[in-house]
């Protein structure tokens, strides 16, 4: 039965795999035809979110029958979710500062400032569309899939199945290629291991989001290839393609194959509350109820040769005992003692 549940899930996450190709062919059509030039990517990462949305809360209601699929799925909004997309954030920006630093201090840096209006106009939208992209693809790698995959196989297989898928899909960025797709592959890994430690999407949303917006944004650097998220700050990094990435960017780099592994240390370090409170095993009851604190009791009673002092009334003698000749067994007449007795001699 266990083996025909393991398939059960694992072709649910097949489906959901067809489904995210099939949602991003829509994403890219309906996008085309509804905006084009500075809203494209915008619009196209909002649909896609939309499908993801839609679609796996079907397969999670039609194919487990979850009752909340979209809290299921991992975006459940419990208290203190801000901070833990704050701790994600901030991690990710730690993260690709590890990443740059060296740039700066065995290369160089070109830094190029555009302060026309209509930059600081995209360097909003570019924000809010690398936050939609970054929480379509958690959802896409870390949630509804992510959850299935894990049913079949366990978690440290999932994780390695889809940080190997996560580095599949960005093998047709420009200039992708081997050393950017180990470092996407331990990305994809740490994304996973934030997930795992929270039971939630907020932290590794927060970490996605903040390791691509400070390397594309605030850094001005290539994000995965693409160079249309540097609206404000466009730089150069000079130097061998080992220590900069060349024109795939951090991401590329010797460097960054060294700061994740790191970066998923300091996860596991910060997030020691959130696996106490969220990623302890279910314990599901069965069998007869017992009674485990006075089994202990018991237990300890009995190792440490106390008796258990009875609640109920003794029977003590107040009368002499009167011996028999043809052997009989002597009459004894006991009462009860409580303590109404001596209340009532007193009277």
């Amino acid at each position: 039965m266990k083996s025909v549940g393991r398939l059960r899930s694992f072709s649910w996450f097949v489906i959901a795999a067809i489904y995210f190709v099939f949602a991003q062919q829509i994403s890219l059509r309906v996008a085309n035809g509804l905006s084009s030039g500075d809203w494209f990517l915008l619009v196209e990462s909002l649909i896609l979110l939309f499908l993801l949305l839609v679609g796996y809360a079907a397969m999670g209601y039609a194919g487990q029958s979850q009752r909340e699929p979209l809290k299921t799925m991992g975006l459940i909004r419990r208290e203190g979710w801000k901070r833990e997309f704050a701790l994600g954030a901030a991690l990710g920006w730690g993260g690709m500062v590890a990443c740059v630093l060296p740039m700066a201090i065995f290369g160089s840096l070109v830094i190029r400032f555009w302060t026309d209006s209509h930059q600081f106009f995209l360097f909003f939208v570019n924000m809010l569309t690398l936050l939609v992209a970054a929480l379509a693809e958690e959802i896409a790698f870390r949630g509804y899939a992510f959850q299935r995959l894990i049913d079949s196989v366990g978690p440290t297989l999932a994780t390695l199945g889809m940080s190997m898928m996560f580095a599949a899909m960005h093998l047709v960025n420009t200039n992708a290629s081997a050393a950017s797709t180990l470092v996407t592959i331990l990305a994809g890994w740490l994304f996973s291991i934030a997930y795992l430690r929270t039971r939630a999407l907020w932290l590794p949303w927060g970490l996605h989001f903040a390791w691509n917006a400070s390397m594309g944004i605030l850094f001005g650097l290539p994000v995965s290839g693409l160079t249309v998220f540097n609206p404000v700050i466009t730089t150069n990094a000079v130097g061998p393609v080992w220590l900069t990435g060349g024109g795939y960017g951090p991401e590329g780099s010797a460097v960054a194959v060294f700061v994740l592994p790191g970066l998923m240390i300091v996860l596991v370090r910060a997030t020691r509350d959130y696996a106490h409170r969220y990623a302890q095993p279910v314990i599901i009851p069965g069998g007869i109820p017992v009674d485990l604190d006075a089994i202990a009791r018991r237990q300890h009673e009995a190792a440490m040769g106390t008796a258990t002092v009875s609640s109920e009334p003794q029977l003590v003698q107040i009368l002499p005992v009167a011996g028999s000749t043809n052997g009989a067994a002597p009459q004894v007449s006991e009462t009860k003692v409580d303590d109404e007795a001596p209340r009532q001699e007193r009277e």
